[in-house]
């Protein structure tokens, strides 16, 4: 098995190059959902899958973050980017107790690795660096994803940001004490 490598990126490290290799593929097939405060799964079929344009975005959305003061940490096997997250540096909530965790991805071939419960046990210790007593996770409904989340302790938001919900209002809005 390959050693994978952690540590946080620095400002230089997020150029074009970093997510070249990058494979951002999930295949959905069943989501999670909430109607009438239950939990319900539904046949859902989507694909997704990262093309030069939005990795594009995802780097000036990373490089945003570090300049704003928040943290990238990259898992890496060689020299080449297996997985990433990040922590936004803004606390919010009415105590001023959340910290955004917006991206946290793993290269599809490495997946299955525990490198993702690596990257989320990262950022929550950064995130407590940062004054933050709670992680604050927009997910995605996938049931994988959300039993990733699960798996990690995280539970429905005490508190809907509604500037994250909005951006993608399908997502289960989640929390994790720190």
């Amino acid at each position: 098995m390959e050693e994978i490598r952690y540590r946080e990126l620095s400002p230089a490290e997020l150029d074009a190059s970093l997510l070249r290799s990058f494979n951002r593929y999930q295949e959905t097939k069943r989501v999670w959902y909430i109607e009438g405060g239950e939990w319900k799964q539904k046949y859902d079929h989507f694909v997704d899958h990262w093309d030069d344009d939005k990795k594009q975005l995802v780097l000036q959305d990373l490089q945003r973050c570090v300049r704003e003061g928040g943290v990238v940490v990259g898992a890496f096997a060689t020299d080449t980017l297996v997985g990433f997250a990040n922590i936004e540096e803004e606390l919010f909530g009415s105590q001023g107790e959340y910290v955004e965790l917006p991206y946290i991805h793993v290269s599809n071939e490495q997946r299955g690795k525990r490198i993702g419960g690596t990257l989320f046990a990262l950022c929550c210790e950064k995130a407590k660096t940062l004054g933050a007593k709670k992680l604050y996770i927009a997910a995605h409904p996938s049931i994988e994803t959300q039993h990733f989340y699960r798996s990690a302790g995280c539970v429905l938001a005490a508190e809907i940001n509604q500037r994250i919900y909005e951006r993608e209002p399908l997502d289960i809005q989640l929390e994790r004490m720190l």
